[in-house]
């Protein structure tokens, strides 16, 4: 297999904040004041949403522009929702100042059921842990 991202987390001497290294960016996650945290940085599905908001809107800029498509300006709104039982869902909601007809959105919208991230969350992802000294 060939590692196309890599980050690293590592703990802060502030309770939950943690800094994140991945590629050349530095970032910080923490969780908000009602769950301990400083609210120093997003949580950590705060960064699930926004890696699947980044991936569905690059792709879809990218699959408009092949088509020739005028996007203007594009957003993609996303909610993590959770009931008592453990169920989740993801509202991901697109917003498009183009003049785009109801073909060209029912084609946007079955890309964004297939963009990278899409696939892997839905799909699921295997994930060996390990211990190291």
């Amino acid at each position: 297999m060939t590692p196309i991202a890599t980050a690293s987390v590592e703990s802060t001497d502030v309770h939950y904040r943690h800094d994140v290294l991945t590629g050349s960016h530095s970032l910080i996650a923490d969780e908000p004041a009602e769950r301990g945290g400083a609210d120093a940085g997003p949580a950590p599905y705060d960064y699930l949403l926004a890696a699947l908001g980044a991936c569905t809107a690059i792709t879809l800029r990218m699959y408009a522009e092949h088509k020739g498509w005028e996007l203007g300006g594009f957003r993609v709104e996303l909610i993590f929702l959770k009931d008592a039982g453990g169920n989740a869902r993801i509202d991901r909601i697109l917003h498009s100042t183009g003049a785009l007809d109801e073909a060209q959105w029912a084609r946007l919208l079955e890309v964004a059921e297939k963009t990278p991230v899409t696939l892997t969350i839905k799909t699921g992802t295997s994930i060996s842990t390990r211990r190291q000294s």
